[in-house]
């Protein structure tokens, strides 16, 4: 439906007008106005696409009331009508952005026709406005998928640097210097808070939240320069945990990693917050890393975390028998400093649920180790370790024999067949039962590249293939096509792809072709 104002001092204009639209355009919906200043009071209320607009009229004429128009409703097209064919008019309408005239008289046909050049170019905007409308909707329901994605390929691979300037754009977000994660440890069966906590930490500033997988959910939070860290994440923090409510809070907990300047050390920060979360027993539900005592097994105390680290990547490449030399280490160094039983077995107990927690985020969901009985003495307290560590171990053993060994070949194929569609890795592992971080890390072992820069490559080889098939079809389009809801950002990741724009790339076909 188009609205169409015709403005005349004259009833007999106006009605004339309006008689011949209404015989040559019968959809239109057409009001009248006597002169400039009704036109510009009826603006608000109406709203008309387009307004037939008489030159000289009493009081404000229809130059003054096309300035007033434009500058509160820049979007209205207008047709001057006027008995004055002079230059200086006709300078001064086209100077105020007024699309075409019509002299008085003017034969129906020539309304009609001059009309339907406005009408026809209103036409065209509304559609490539619902174009627009469509691809930000398409765009807006990818996003989430896309933030995952990163999320994921930052802490457990890397990410090119388009698809991070993609996603800072997309989210609005103002890189600061520093950034670290937020691991929320969360009861069992606790998918529905999801929702609640994404809801609840985007209100307190910029902030990727990555997919829930087990009862883990990583955050990556951008540094607040108006905050200290500290206050910034405590404020996080309780906010996360406020989603439980007042009452039983255990299972939940937030481990907090270190700020660090780039988003290279992010998976430092994530170790450093998985660390900082393996004792969810704590009274206070949220922990720094920092705050964590390291165990002395060595001079200084950040080498002792280093080597935590590198536990943690034991663990996921399933070398039980360097967990078991660790965890033994961690026994046999509180034997030869003295201390007791008790406090052996507690530090023992912490490298145990780091454990659990790797095997929660690679998608097996383990009992807490515990200990059933006090430890006598340190024998006894080395042969109960053992068997926990063996429990474990079956877990991760009893997962890779589920594992079909055609696993991966199947995400790949199934990537191919479907990279121009919003997938995601948290959607993929939902279909073969396995973590996001977990695809993650066997897609590079088993294929030596990683899932974001597969992607990439489908659908980068889809638009080539397009631009090879179709010489005329437009980059617009092929970008849509193969899954980019941006131009823009299309030609910018088939540039650092292809070392060459899709424009250049497409001259270099044509003249190959010749």
């Amino acid at each position: 439906m188009i609205k169409v104002l015709i403005v005349d001092d004259e009833q007999i204009e106006r009605d004339g007008l309006q008689a011949i639209l209404h015989k040559g355009y019968p959809e239109l919906v057409i009001r009248q106005a006597q002169n400039g200043r009704i036109a510009v009071e009826m603006m608000e209320e109406f709203r008309p696409d387009l307004v037939l607009m008489d030159i000289k009229m009493p009081g404000m004429n229809g130059l003054e009331a096309v300035e007033r128009i434009s500058a509160d409703y820049p979007e209205t097209k207008f047709v001057m009508v006027t008995a004055y064919d002079t230059f200086e008019f006709a300078r001064q309408a086209i100077t105020l952005g007024v699309k075409d005239y019509l002299l008085k008289p003017s034969k129906a046909s020539e309304i009609i026709d001059t009309v339907g050049r406005v009408l026809n170019q209103i036409e065209a905007e509304r559609l490539l406005e619902e174009e627009r409308r469509q691809q930000q909707d398409k765009l807006l329901k990818a996003l989430p998928l896309a933030e995952t994605d990163v999320v994921t390929q930052l802490l457990f691979d890397h990410v090119h640097e388009v698809h991070l300037d993609e996603l800072v754009g997309l989210l609005d977000i103002q890189p600061s210097n520093e950034t670290f994660v937020m691991l929320v440890m969360l009861p069992p069966d606790s998918e529905p808070l999801y929702g609640a906590i994404k809801t609840a930490v985007r209100r307190l500033g910029a902030m990727w939240v990555g997919a829930l997988y087990g009862r883990q959910l990583p955050i990556i939070v951008f540094r607040d320069p108006e905050k200290s860290y500290r206050s910034q994440a405590v404020t996080l923090a309780r906010s996360i945990l406020a989603v439980a409510g007042t009452g039983d809070r255990s299972g939940w907990f937030v481990g907090i990693g270190n700020a660090y300047d780039s988003l290279e050390q992010i998976r430092q920060s994530y170790q450093e917050a998985l660390i900082a979360s393996a004792d969810l027993t704590l009274p206070v539900k949220y922990r720094f890393y920092a705050d964590v005592p390291a165990v002395q097994e060595v001079q200084d105390g950040e080498h002792a975390r280093q080597q935590e680290r590198q536990f943690l990547d034991h663990v996921r490449l399933g070398e039980w028998e360097e967990v078991r030399r660790i965890v033994m280490d961690v026994i046999r160094h509180c034997e030869n400093e003295g201390a007791s039983l008790l406090q052996a077995q507690q530090r023992a107990l912490e490298k145990l649920w780091i454990v659990s927690r790797v095997l929660s985020e690679m998608g097996m969901e383990t009992r807490t180790p515990l200990f059933s009985f006090q430890a006598q003495d340190y024998r006894q307290l080395r042969a109960e370790t053992g068997l926990l560590i063996d429990r474990l171990r079956q877990t991760y053993a009893e997962r890779q024999e589920r594992m079909a060994p055609d696993t991966i070949q199947r995400i790949r194929q199934y990537i191919m067949d479907h990279s121009h569609e919003n997938i995601s890795l948290e959607m993929i592992g939902k279909m073969v039962d396995l973590s996001p971080f977990y695809i993650s890390k066997m897609f590079k072992d088993q294929l030596g590249v990683n899932y974001i820069d597969f992607l990439t490559e489908c659908r980068i080889e889809k638009a080539k293939k397009m631009m090879l098939a179709d010489p005329d079809i437009s980059l617009k389009e092929i970008a849509y096509e193969v899954g980019y809801h941006d131009p823009n950002y299309f030609s910018k990741v088939f540039k650092k792809m292809c070392d060459v724009s899709p424009t250049e790339y497409r001259r270099m076909l044509f003249g190959k072709k010749a």
